[in-house]
């Protein structure tokens, strides 16, 4: 077993391995998807957001154990990073990968939970959503700090943005589901681009999102919507064809 807790939160080490050992039975759920399971603990004042990870296939245990950091792990690394380079993000509490003899068996990683108002999902998917080009804006600046700083976060997508409402219409976003990210000396235009690519298929949002990047740095409006629009039809189709071939296998079982 492995069991690592933040610094400013090891006088709560207890409490917080009794959270994951007991996840099964205690908490409160919050999110119960396909892959992960995600509960809300409450220790000492403190609501921490747990998820517990679904337990990988045989080669991945193997591969989590031996040669690959778990999801978990990468999870409060990278959430340590994020901070530390100003980068909005749920505060990491603590990590536990559980292991057998042959591979990893089971992974939590826990943080604050974070309130927020809405995730950039909301923007997409609701027509003419309140205030929606400043939070835009806003957003893009965003990004271009993360870029700025070296972080490619290839989970980039709509859910994995949430966005607080504060004051005299300002707003602050943080990243989640954080396992997949990439650490550059320096981003190029393009793989900036590409890494917006999965938030939105609205060719007006799309458009927003590269005027603004353009004026922050300094770079041609025309040319980074061109980059950017290229990068989002074939995410696109790339997407959907995906959706199609799934949806196909899935009837040949019904």
């Amino acid at each position: 077993m492995t069991f690592e807790v933040n610094p400013d939160f090891k006088p709560y080490k207890k409490e917080i391995h009794v959270a994951f050992q007991n996840f099964e039975k205690a908490g409160n759920d919050f999110i119960i998807g396909e892959r992960n399971h995600i509960k809300i603990f409450e220790i000492d004042g403190y609501k921490i957001n747990v998820k517990s990870f679904k337990i990988p296939n045989k080669i991945n245990q193997f591969i989590y154990k031996h040669f690959r950091k778990s999801k978990a792990k990468r999870s409060f690394e990278y959430a340590t990073i994020l901070l530390e380079k100003g980068i909005g993000t749920p505060t990491p509490i603590a990590f536990m990968e559980n292991f057998n003899g042959f591979g990893l068996q089971s992974s939590f990683y826990a943080s604050i939970h974070q309130d927020y108002d809405l995730t950039f999902r909301e923007l997409v998917e609701i027509k003419n959503f309140p205030d929606e080009e400043n939070i835009l804006r806003k957003f893009t600046h965003f990004c271009f700090k993360m870029h700025e700083a070296g972080i490619e976060f290839r989970d980039h997508s709509p859910g994995n943005t949430l966005i607080k409402n504060l004051e005299d219409y300002d707003y602050k976003f943080y990243l989640v589901d954080l396992n997949r990210m990439n650490f550059h000396q320096n981003m190029t235009i393009e793989l900036r681009m590409k890494n917006l690519s999965r938030l939105t298929p609205k060719k007006e949002m799309v458009k927003i999102m590269a005027e603004e990047y353009a004026e922050i740095s300094n770079e041609n409006p025309e040319k980074l919507f061109h980059i950017l629009w290229n990068f989002t039809e074939n995410f696109q189709k790339k997407y959907h064809r995906k959706l199609r071939a799934k949806q196909k296998i899935k009837s040949l079982f019904k």
